[in-house]
C-alpha cells in the first residue's frame, strides 16, 4: 500500500498506478473533483494529526514538493515514520533554500508570494502558503534522522526551470538559476531524499 502525502490535485505516482495495489492520498484540501486514480483520500494535516492513519499502514510514502509547506516538518516526518511498516520507504522531494532564487521565492512576504505562486502554478488552487522551515539538504537529513529513519540518502538536482516552465519569464529565471548552481551540488534547486524504516533485524 502506498501513500501520497500531500497529493494535491495531481500525483507523480499516476505513472506507476498499474504497479500499486492500493494508492491512498492525504492533503489539507479535498481535491475537486475527486481524483479517480486514488483508492482512498484522507483530509488531514500531516503536521498535527499523528492518528490520521494506523501505525505500520504503508509500504511506501511519497512527499512530493510538500515539505516546503509544512508548519512543523519534524512532526510530519515522525508521523510518516509511524505510518510506514518496518522496512518501508519514504521518498521526499522539496525545494532547496540554499539556491539563491529559491531562497528569494520562499522569503517573499505573503502579499507578494501568494500572487506569484498563483502565476507560477497550473491553477490558483495549487498555490499554498510557503513556510520553508526544512529546506536545505542538512535540515532534511536532520529531520529524517530525528524521526528515526535509517539508510538516509540526500542529493540535489536542477529542476527549477522545469517546475516554472508554464510562464516564459519564470522559465528563463529558473533556467539561469539551474545553470548557475549546476557546479555547486549543495545549491541546486531541488532536494531528493530517500530513507527507510528499520526492519525487524536492524
Amino acid at each position: 500500500m502506498v501513500l501520497d502525502a500531500g497529493c494535491g490535485r495531481a500525483s507523480a505516482l499516476t505513472a506507476f498506478r498499474s504497479r500499486i495495489g492500493r494508492l491512498v492520498g492525504v492533503d489539507i484540501h479535498a481535491p475537486e473533483p475527486p481524483l479517480p486514480w486514488l483508492d482512498e483520500f484522507c483530509l488531514a494535516d500531516l503536521c498535527t494529526m499523528p492518528d490520521a492513519f494506523p501505525a505500520a499502514s504503508f509500504d511506501v510514502v511519497l512527499s512530493s514538493f510538500t515539505l516546503e509547506h509544512f508548519t512543523d516538518p519534524d512532526a510530519a516526518m515522525r508521523h510518516i515514520h509511524r505510518w510506514l511498516r518496518p522496512g518501508g520507504t519514504l521518498v521526499v522531494t522539496t525545494v532547496n533554500r540554499r539556491h539563491p532564487v529559491v531562497n528569494a521565492y520562499l522569503s517573499l512576504p505573503p502579499a507578494i508570494g501568494r500572487p506569484l505562486q498563483r502565476a507560477l502554478k497550473a491553477t490558483a488552487a495549487d498555490a499554498h502558503p510557503l513556510v520553508g522551515a526544512c529546506n536545505s539538504p542538512r535540515r532534511v537529513r536532520e529531520a529524517l534522522t530525528e524521526a528515526g529513519f535509517v539508510a538516509i540518502q540526500v542529493r540535489t538536482t536542477a529542476h527549477l526551470a522545469r517546475a516554472w516552465q508554464r510562464r516564459l519569464p519564470a522559465y528563463g529565471l529558473g533556467l539561469l538559476g539551474d545553470v548557475a548552481a549546476q557546479r555547486f551540488p549543495e545549491r541546486r534547486s531541488t532536494i531528493v531524499a530517500r530513507a527507510r524504516v528499520a526492519g525487524p533485524d536492524e
